[in-house]
């Protein structure tokens, strides 16, 4: 016995599993041709017609007959080219300009990296005691929890600091 498209419409929205399977069977290949049409790309129309497909059970419901199922099911597949149509072009207008920005990002990152690794290179001219202070003044210690961790008056901190500063803007001043 031959099943009529738009019978075996009805059936899979009151929820008729065989029934669903044996219309997305028949009807599969035409959608997915068609979106092929659409959208001019074998991959954009696999995923479309898979889409629709998974949202052919709710939108079954919605199914009155007044034309004949494939017609209803073209309309279908044209709204969901033109939805993803939208949303690609929305994605595209809002990612605009996010290029740049993240190519600006990359560029200051490498640049601090650069900086940190001729600090950290500098830091080995240093004598250990400079070292080691100017390691935890620039982790965010203050002076005076450095001068505790350190074991010297919050004076020679400062000082450390100082000449810290002095002498790798020296080696920098040197290298240019």
């Amino acid at each position: 016995m031959d099943v009529s498209d738009e019978t075996l419409a009805r059936a899979a929205a009151d929820g008729d599993r065989q029934a669903f399977a044996l219309l997305v069977e028949r009807l599969y290949d035409r959608v997915y041709a068609y979106a092929v049409k659409l959208t001019g790309s074998r991959t954009e129309a696999e995923d479309l017609a898979q889409d629709i497909c998974a949202a052919l059970p709710a939108k079954l419901r919605g199914f009155r007959g007044e034309a004949t199922l494939t017609t209803w099911l073209y309309r279908i597949t044209v709204n969901a080219a033109r939805d993803r149509f939208r949303r690609r072009a929305t994605h595209a207008g809002a990612a605009e300009g996010w290029g740049d920005w993240e190519l600006d990002r990359r560029a200051a990152e490498a640049e601090t990296a650069e900086r940190l690794d001729w600090l950290t290179e500098a830091m080995r001219g240093l004598s250990v005691e400079m070292r080691e202070t100017l390691a935890l003044v620039l982790d965010g210690v203050t002076h005076a929890e450095a001068a505790q961790v350190l074991e010297v008056s919050e004076g020679t901190v400062s000082w450390r600091v100082s000449e810290c500063r002095k002498r790798l803007k020296a080696m920098k001043e040197a290298e240019e």
